[in-house]
């Protein structure tokens, strides 16, 4: 098995204005899997940043 290394991400507080049912359906399926609604607009970023073509 690999060994769990825990490491810190500096992080910050930021403000972001979406549309209501852009809203209503991150909640939806945030609560779907079972995450917070910032860890899925975290993942849903990092994930378009690095799928990002330019």
């Amino acid at each position: 098995m690999k060994e769990f290394k825990p490491f810190k991400q500096e992080k910050t507080v930021i403000s972001i204005r979406l549309d209501i049912e852009t809203l209503k359906n991150i909640d939806k399926l945030s609560k779907k899997i079972d995450i917070s609604r910032n860890e899925l607009i975290v993942q849903c970023i990092d994930y378009a940043l690095q799928n990002f073509k330019q």
